[in-house]
């Protein structure tokens, strides 16, 4: 089948690459001539493990190609997918459609029927059939379905997710859109993947429930963390406790720093705001929201207590700046709050990770970037683990601490314990919902 993916972001050009994986034609388009000529010299604008090698294969097998030229890449087109960003709007919170909607009106000038023009992107409840309005408009006469399929990607882990998915949510009006649909994921039905088909305002709603859910058990357990280090219980063994329980799961029940990345925040906000239009105020997600902020406020709280009440002098040491380990995406992610604090309250600080310097150069001015642990540890005051990379797991601790001023360890993703801390020699170990050691 051919198909055209319009957008080579995050979502667009796993999907892409995948499609082609299947067997399908795909061609990705993007108006970005820079980063569409990176992709034509083999090079991968984005960090997820895998996906190079999986493109360039495709690529060799002339199933793939990426173009800046859309009015080429639509003919014979028999399925368009829009995969451009939606933003929160300022000012509301919203969605921002502009992306979105322009990409329907070019698509309806320039492609020929019949098609099925598939929105990826995440949008609000009704935004499919607002896109069948744009298209209508700008070509009455075509010949086209619309069509609704959210992605459920986890960065780090896109591949597999997109391989071996829990579910693939398809929203549809009409038979023959259902069947271009399950033709395009025919590979994962013969493998006996769920394929759900719904209308398009549940597939839409779908994707903003499911990303909800996923941001409250997070913000959920990050308070019960903040209660357990009130009455002296283990947010560990409370995690675990209840995620044995099959109607609680124990996925997204780790306390740290606060969510952050592409999705959960921007779509709990959209999700607050569709609530707050039609009537119906989404009170936990909001409630989600701020506390989410709180998380992240309590976490620099945290560290001015390690640093003796002020920040000011001190030389900090912040390992990882992503909001997650295996991704370059700094979207959203806790460390975009708490390092300005640090900074801004006179300190210096040291940062590493194994891929956020691309973006973080430019997001955390102010910052002094490192090599490795060991060399941001080196007569720091504070040591911080704020994202949980592998390269972060099995530090030397006693070489770190042998090396800083002040051997005081802030662990915000509860990697070490209180033992490895002070076995290597730490006067000071917080880490979050657990037993700390404070500073004598």
């Amino acid at each position: 089948m051919r198909i055209v993916m319009i957008g080579t972001g995050y979502v667009g050009l796993v999907s892409g690459i995948c499609f082609s994986d299947f067997g399908h034609d795909v061609v990705c388009v993007d108006k970005d001539a820079s980063k569409i000529k990176r992709l034509n010299a083999g090079e991968v604008p984005i960090y997820e493990p895998g996906l190079e090698d999986l493109m360039s294969r495709n690529v060799d097998a002339g199933r793939l190609r990426f173009t800046t030229d859309l009015a080429a890449a639509l003919k014979g087109a028999q399925a368009v997918f829009i995969a451009v960003g939606t933003p929160t709007r300022r000012g509301d919170g919203h969605a921002d459609l502009t992306y979105v909607m322009a990409a329907a009106d070019e698509v309806a000038r320039a492609v020929e029927g019949p098609v099925v023009i598939v929105t990826k992107s995440t949008v609000p409840v009704g935004t499919n059939r607002k896109v069948a309005e744009v298209i209508r408009a700008a070509n009455p006469t075509l010949d086209f379905d619309v069509a609704s399929n959210p992605e459920f990607l986890r960065e780090g882990a896109a591949i597999d997710d997109f391989m071996r998915p829990d579910r693939v949510v398809v929203g549809v009006q009409t038979e023959r859109a259902g069947q271009i649909m399950a033709d395009i994921y025919r590979p994962l039905f013969l493998r006996e993947f769920p394929i759900l088909v719904t209308d398009l305002e549940s597939a839409e709603m779908i994707k903003y429930a499911a990303n909800a859910f996923l941001a409250t058990k997070i913000t959920f357990i990050n308070e019960i963390a903040a209660l357990c280090e009130a009455v002296g219980a283990d947010i560990k063994q409370v995690s675990r406790g209840i995620g044995l329980d099959n109607r609680i799961g124990n996925k997204f029940l780790h306390a740290g720093p606060g969510y952050g990345g592409s999705c959960f925040p921007k779509d709990t906000k959209a999700l607050a705001r569709i609530g707050q239009e039609h009537g119906r105020p989404m009170r936990i997600t909001e409630t989600v929201i701020e506390v989410n902020e709180d998380a992240k406020r309590r976490m620099i709280d945290k560290l001015r207590d390690l640093c003796g009440g002020s920040f000011n002098g001190k030389t900090v040491a912040v390992l990882g700046v992503t909001f997650k380990p295996n991704t370059d995406d700094m979207r959203d992610a806790p460390s975009l709050t708490i390092v300005p604090a640090l900074v801004g309250g006179g300190a210096k600080v040291r940062v590493t990770d194994p891929q956020g310097r691309h973006e973080g150069e430019a997001l955390l001015p102010g910052v002094t970037w490192c090599d490795d642990a060991y060399a941001a540890a080196k007569d720091a005051d504070l040591l911080v683990i704020l994202t949980e990379w592998n390269e972060f797991r099995a530090l030397d601790l006693g070489r770190i601490a042998g090396e800083m001023a002040t051997r005081h360890m802030a662990d915000l993703r509860n990697i070490y314990s209180v033992d490895d801390a002070r076995d290597a020699g730490f006067d000071a170990y917080v880490p979050v919902g657990r037993a700390a050691m404070n500073a004598a």
